[in-house]
């Protein structure tokens, strides 16, 4: 083993070779895969191969689409074959909310360039003509679907960087890790009683199961659980033998909340069983197991085996010749983790996935473009380790139990809006209770409880649910009188020290404010220009600013923020988020209200617009910042923890004799939508500058910095973009866009939408989207297709709420 690489990747699974193969594609072949046993020893190797195209998330979606197109040439390129077998897959929706998924789903498949059909149940039969379809709605094929072996796959991949020079070392433990003073890593190896140092810019955490218990030598809680996934294969089935050599296409049944394929004359069952999943080695594992399956338990499947019977009645005759079960990951969403770690430098994720055999190859191909090029060309951040607080480490409850109900609900349709309540709450505030007991209906948002609205339970549904009125008067309300909103779950940052100042204004591309008390809507880019981060920086002395952004972001832009201060810099960024509380007050009568509180001036000029001030408000020290999300007059008081109920206690005594309204999440997406202001992660995302979000004003094209020289060359494309960010009115019938729509102009896709509402202060459907420049004028008409079907849409040339912005100046 060589002394020093450019990369050591921990775990040759199918996720490890994912990235260790396109590490190599993308010129790194400096790069060392180090296995503890033999490749696919670990979990890979008893997964059920399964590659599925289907499913809810755009971007997983583009992830998925790699794994078939790479399994089909690999053999070309390493002359080994892969095993792939491309059958196609149908899923089954078994009702109307199923199917209006559905068609979500066909139209995203649509933007990615999967091959998808919307079948109806008689037409399920021609694909499997022995099954029972009497009680299935629609059915989703997906022709270029199938499965592979997974072994042969993992091996082509690692092959096909080997012979780019990289280089594989099995039966080779790592048995510690540390950071040395400059970020390299030192990592420490077992071979046959033989130790050896290894020291690299970069390390992977590829472990798998293990992943948990690798981080943990460099002080890391990584948030995956494993939980056992068994599948069996009959004997011989008659039915099977009467296909001949047709191969048919995979089916996934949410009612038997399993997979079936055929396999040779035999068929095979996968149940992911939705009650009493258990977990596997949550405590730790034995490095020393390999190849290692765990004792069957086919009662715990029994009610589900019973339905799948059903489904295929020739099942529920056949015998069972062979039961495989084994610990499979999940993280507390299902999604893998794909990206830094936390807090670290040069150590980056890449485990997690609960389908590894699918997405280990887009993993593997985001994964290497990150590392190599700082950016991806799709939106990771639902993949990016971040995204998860210090709420979920792999031995807590939350963890746990998350992981158990993400196992049970693999094949259920997750509705818009819908929470799942295992393990929380983890994270409230000290009006948790007072805003419980005025019907809060509460989401989870980085571990923290926040309001998605106040009234009745939401019965969920991919229309208009009976939430729609309710958010409907909390719009109003705000908009007419006063409302209150609870914005403690936001990030908050203080940057400090005699090079503060030179550190953010190098990074941001808006103009730094430059009076204390001054407030500026800024975005961090990346070296190639993409949209890595906004936050709003407020300006509290020349060495001290306060930052706040999105409580999603609360990792990334922490370490964003300080791994971007360069030696020699005196610069301190502590992260304030747990110690402040934020309450909000906005509309027309929020100035009356607060007026009652403090004796602050809360007029212009005294007080202006986008501009903030410590002061006291019932006697509580306060940073008020005169901002609003919403687009009305109105006052974000940030102040400590401890304060928070005495605070919320007196607005709301001084609110209600005004009509002030509390409003939650949905309504606060629907005003910041009238107003069109751009949301991070849905407008603005690393994938676009700011030139095709449109963000004009919040760019300082006279200044320098980070990611400038790109953003610029992308400016002086200008018709010749590929896409522009705009804002239209849709003529929508019961639903509204919710992001990732198709966009069409006649039979041409020119786009798609991000973000979209119905806005209940303006009577209009409202949407954003990326279109073809050729049609971002006002007036530019195009279809966008809502649930299958097209709607008439407008380009307006403003918001359609307040378009002067007279209101926040108010």
């Amino acid at each position: 083993m060589r002394d020093e690489a450019r990369v050591v990747i921990i775990g040759g699974g199918a996720m490890g070779a994912g990235l260790f193969y396109h590490l190599a594609h993308e010129g790194w072949t400096d790069t060392v895969l180090v296995e503890k046993g033999e490749l696919c020893s670990g979990s890979t190797w008893h997964a059920a191969g399964l590659v599925p195209h289907f499913i809810g998330s755009l971007n997983m979606a583009k992830c998925h689409a790699v794994a078939p197109d790479l399994y089909a040439r690999i053999e070309a390129e390493t002359g080994l074959a892969s095993g792939w077998h491309p059958t196609g897959a149908i899923r089954l929706a078994l009702d109307r909310h199923q199917a209006d998924w559905f068609r979500y789903v066909s139209g995203m498949l649509d933007l990615v360039g999967v091959e998808n059909h919307l079948i109806a149940p008689e037409e399920i039969l021609d694909h499997w003509p022995f099954m029972d379809v009497s009680d299935v709605v629609l059915g989703c094929w997906t022709p270029n679907d199938g499965w592979t072996d997974p072994s042969s796959v993992t091996q082509a991949m690692v092959k096909g960087a080997r012979q780019l020079g990289g280089e594989v070392h099995r039966n080779t433990l790592v048995t510690a890790m540390s950071q040395l003073p400059d970020h390299r890593w030192e990592v420490i190896c077992d071979t046959g009683g033989q130790t050896h140092r290894i020291v690299a810019e970069h390390v992977v955490n590829a472990a798998g199961c293990y992943a948990p218990q690798l981080g943990a030598m460099v002080g890391l809680d990584v948030p995956i659980v494993s939980v056992i996934h068994q599948y069996l294969i009959t004997e011989p089935m008659e039915e099977m033998k009467a296909l001949g050599d047709f191969d048919p296409p995979v089916i996934r049944d949410p009612r038997a909340s399993a997979y079936y394929r055929r396999e040779i004359d035999s068929l095979l069952v996968g149940p992911y069983e939705r009650a009493d999943a258990q977990t596997y080695g949550v405590d730790g594992i034995d490095w020393d197991k390999h190849f290692y399956l765990t004792p069957p338990d086919l009662d715990r499947l029994m009610p589900w085996l019973i339905e799948a019977g059903d489904r295929i009645p020739a099942f529920a005759d056949a015998g069972i010749k062979t039961v495989v079960s084994g610990p499979i990951t999940h993280t507390p969403d299902s999604g893998y983790l794909m990206g830094p770690a936390p807090g670290l430098r040069n150590y980056w994720l890449c485990a997690g996935a609960s389908i590894g055999i699918t997405q280990g190859p887009g993993a593997g191909k985001y994964l290497a473009q990150w590392m190599v090029h700082g950016q991806t060309e799709i939106n990771v951040a639902e993949m990016d380790p971040r995204r998860f607080g210090d709420h979920c480490g792999p031995t807590g409850r939350y963890a746990i139990e998350k992981a158990i109900d993400e196992f049970h609900e693999m094949y259920a349709t997750r509705l818009p809006g819908e929470q799942r309540f295992a393990g929380r709450p983890q994270k409230t505030d000290p009006v948790y209770d007072r805003l419980d007991a005025q019907g809060a209906q509460w989401m989870e948002i980085f571990g923290w409880e926040r309001p998605q609205y106040y009234g009745e339970p939401e019965d969920h549904t991919f229309r208009r649910s009976n939430a729609f009125d309710i958010v409907g008067a909390e719009c109003r309300g705000t908009r007419e009188r006063a409302g209150i909103a609870d914005l403690t779950a936001f990030s908050k940052f203080e940057v400090t020290g005699a090079d503060a100042g030179a550190l953010l204004d190098r990074l941001t591309a808006n103009k730094m404010p430059t009076a204390d008390g001054g407030m500026r809507l800024t975005h961090f880019l990346t070296t190639l220009g993409g949209i890595e981060a906004e936050m709003t920086i407020t300006r509290l002395a020349p060495d001290r600013f306060y930052l706040n952004s999105a409580i999603t972001a609360q990792f990334h832009d922490r370490d964003w923020l300080a791994h971007h201060v360069a030696p020699g810099e005196e610069v301190t960024v502590v992260d304030r988020t747990d110690d402040m509380g934020i309450l909000a007050v906005s509309g027309p009568r929020s100035r009356r209200i607060l007026a009652s509180l403090t004796d602050a001036d809360l007029h212009s000029p005294a007080f202006r617009w986008l501009t903030g001030r410590h002061i006291e408000v019932a006697g509580v020290p306060c940073l008020a910042l005169r901002v609003s999300y919403v687009g009305e007059l109105g006052w974000e008081l940030h102040h400590l923890m401890e304060h928070t109920a005495a605070l919320y206690d007196a607005l709301v005594a001084a609110g209600e004799p005004e009509g002030m309204v509390h409003y939650g999440a949905y309504a606060m997406n629907t005003m910041r939508i009238e107003k069109a202001y751009k949301a991070m992660g849905f407008e603005l995302t690393t994938e676009i500058t700011p030139v095709e979000a449109d963000l004009g004003r919040f760019v300082d094209w006279s200044g320098t910095f980070q990611g400038k020289a790109a953003a610029e060359a992308r400016r002086a494309q200008g018709d010749d973009l590929e896409m522009i960010l705009v804002y239209c009115e849709v003529d929508a019938d019961d639903n509204d866009c919710r992001g990732n729509e198709p966009v069409y102009d006649g039979d041409d896709l020119i786009g798609l939408t991000t973000s979209g509402t119905w806005g209940h202060t303006t009577g209009r459907s409202l949407a954003f989207a990326y279109v073809k420049p050729t049609h971002r004028q006002p007036g530019t008409r195009f279809d966008v297709q809502l649930l299958g079907d097209r709607r008439p849409a407008v380009v307006l040339s403003g918001p359609a709420y307040d378009p002067d912005n007279e209101k926040p100046r108010a």
